[in-house]
């Protein structure tokens, strides 16, 4: 595009005004669309990355503690260095605790923000001087079409209906939302209070994801192609605006430096994957990522942790990136309204996708929920240039078919079990999967199946700590005594200061009869960990059993001061106090055993048989 301005078109080109009433159905049938398509998802269990996200997530416990809940934890998980994100999880949690419906009914609700948003831009977008000759008249449908696609397509899924991913919604509804801004402040005569808003949307966006960084630039290109028609007339026109803009930068790297410029373990140089490495398997990830927009199976939602070998593995998809890269930064010297779409797709990736390594997922289908706008739009503008209206057709005949494919893919989100069932077996090499799976079926009591995909797991990553804690205590169930303790053996190789490790290694060998050596694990548990209430149980009745009552009695009192209704503590320490002839004691902890728990058999048991009265 030349530096001139976009020219204004006389009354008679306009295009005509859409009614209110035909704007309202358009909303409410998108609405509605959103709906349909993820209405399934609202009581799925919390899980995966909403762990450590919401369930062990101690600053959104209470709302009213906005210096905790503004500092969220620097664990790694989808909160940190995300404030705003916090904050909706604690919102939630004020009001719902940890009931899923009310997470998701938020994502849904974000999800559908976000589309009224893309089909207002995409609307007055087509509308502006730049491009009304040639899509104003049908400027309406054509952003319908546009949002619908995008709205139920199933890669969206990731985004929308895992709640960690909420950090997709927000800075997506906000990233649309600094756009929409500038838009509707250049429509009228008057700005109003829309170039407010849009720098309020951009500081909002980076308290939300740091994928946001790119939207000032982005903002200005888009003002230079289809507004005023350079760069300098832009500035000239709005320099306050985008002086807003580029001051929440200042927000995003304060956020950095909190978190020491990385995120926990799982993105950051240092961390096991170069930056180098990193951006080689992006080449892959992203051609992969296009595949999917215009076909989208399989979906996965973990791809696991792995780089490609070199340079040679991903050439191809390098010189495809390459060039289209190239055909953009071209493009945004001769012809940036074009363009535009192609820089849309690569600043919002960028971040994700390039050279900082996230390596807890090297690949991942929720960094494509915005980017995804730009390929839906250059395809649904293609089919109406190539054959006018009836080319709408094809893309709300596909968004059709792919609202039945998101319903389809949603029912895999529905348990622990069924999503990494689905991923193990998509990606039978991803040790992660397996050893999910794994560890979900434990939970069930499928205690060898769970075992069998642990043990798949293990042998994928063999220093996979996790994926052997859970493979040991599976093969304790199953009454593999030995392989049990083998394991837990090579599990303290791997982490040699783990208590747990420790904790249970000792309880195997009691099983065993090798009860010195229990001794000595359990002993080396409680000092790694002195406040944890399971390790030090565990001790007492490695103790108990092993005839140390009086060392066994100090410890379960330990445990009570950590967790003063621990009815096997009481159940314990009854009967530890019954072995010293301590009977009056004994007789108060077991019947506070029996009100504790009240199934529990034994606990009656020594209860009556402690009671002094004659037998009979």
């Amino acid at each position: 595009m030349s530096s001139r301005a976009a020219p204004s078109l006389p009354k008679s080109r306009l295009p005509p005004v859409t009614p209110a009433r035909s704007l309202l159905l358009a909303g409410g049938f998108l609405t509605f669309a959103v709906v349909a398509a993820y209405h399934r998802v609202l009581p799925f269990p919390l899980y995966f990355d909403d762990v450590p996200a919401i369930v062990e997530n101690e600053t959104i416990r209470h709302l009213g503690r906005l210096d905790k809940v503004l500092s969220p934890p620097l664990n790694g998980s989808a909160v940190t260095g995300r404030p705003l994100i916090n904050l909706s999880f604690a919102l939630n949690h004020a009001l719902g605790g940890t009931a899923p419906a009310g997470y998701h009914a938020v994502n849904l609700a974000l999800h559908a923000a976000s589309t009224l948003l893309l089909f207002g831009l995409v609307r007055r977008s087509l509308r502006l001087p730049a491009l009304v000759a040639r899509f104003g008249r049908d400027s309406t449908t054509l952003a319908l079409a546009t949002a619908l696609l995008w709205a139920v397509h199933p890669l969206q899924t990731e985004s929308v209906t895992c709640i960690a991913q909420r950090t997709e919604l927000l800075v997506g509804l906000f990233y649309l939302l600094t756009l929409y801004a500038l838009v509707r402040g250049v429509a009228g005569e008057r700005p109003g209070p829309w170039p407010a808003l849009g720098v309020a949307a951009c500081f909002l966006g980076m308290a939300s994801k740091e994928v946001m960084v790119s939207a000032p630039l982005l903002v200005l290109v888009y003002d230079r192609a289809f507004v005023a028609g350079s760069f300098r007339a832009a500035w000239l026109a709005r320099r306050h605006f985008y002086l807003g803009l580029a001051a929440s930068w200042l927000l995003l790297v304060a956020l950095l430096v909190a978190t020491g410029g990385a995120r926990g373990a799982a993105a950051g140089f240092g961390l096991g994957v170069t930056g180098w490495s990193y951006l080689l398997k992006q080449c892959e990830a992203i051609v992969h990522y296009v595949r999917l927009a215009f076909w989208p199976s399989p979906l996965v939602v973990d791809y696991g942790a792995d780089v490609v070998g070199g340079p040679a593995a991903v050439l191809p998809q390098a010189l495809a990136l390459l060039v289209i890269f190239g055909l953009t930064l071209v493009g945004l010297w001769k012809n940036a309204r074009l363009a535009f779409v192609g820089l849309w797709f690569f600043a919002i990736l960028a971040p994700s996708s390039s050279v900082v390594p996230l390596v807890a997922q090297t690949m991942a289908e929720h960094r494509m929920y915005l980017p995804l706008a730009a390929l839906v739009t250059l395809a649904v503008l293609g089919c109406y240039a190539a054959a006018g209206k009836r080319g709408l057709l094809l893309p709300l005949g596909v968004a059709f078919a792919f609202g039945g494919l998101t319903l389809r893919r949603n029912d895999d989100y529905r348990s622990e079990i069924s999503l990494w069932s689905v991923t193990a077996t998509q990606r039978p090499f991803n040790p992660r999967a397996h050893a999910n799976l794994g560890a979900a079926l434990l939970k069930t009591g499928a205690v060898a199946e769970a075992v069998r995909h642990l043990a798949e797991a293990v042998r994928l990553k063999s220093d996979y700590a996790d994926a052997s804690q859970n493979l040991a205590t599976g093969l304790l169930l199953l009454g593999r005594v030995d392989d049990a303790i083998a394991e837990f053996h090579r599990l303290l190789a791997l982490t040699p200061s783990s208590g747990e490790a420790h904790s249970n290694l000792g309880l195997a060998l009691l099983q065993a009869g090798r009860t010195a050596e229990a001794l000595v694990h359990g002993r080396a548990a409680v000092r790694l960990l002195p406040d944890a209430a399971n390790t030090r149980y565990n001790f007492a009745v490695t103790l108990a059993a092993t005839g140390h009552p009086a060392e066994a009695v100090r410890e379960f009192e330990a445990v009570l001061r950590l967790e003063p209704a621990h009815g096997m503590a009481h159940f314990g320490l009854g009967r530890a106090l019954l072995t010293l002839s301590r009977q009056p004691e004994a007789l108060t902890h077991l019947e506070r055993a029996v009100r504790l728990l009240p199934g529990f058999a034994p606990a009656r048991e020594a209860l009556a048989a402690a009671l002094p009265g004659p037998r009979t």
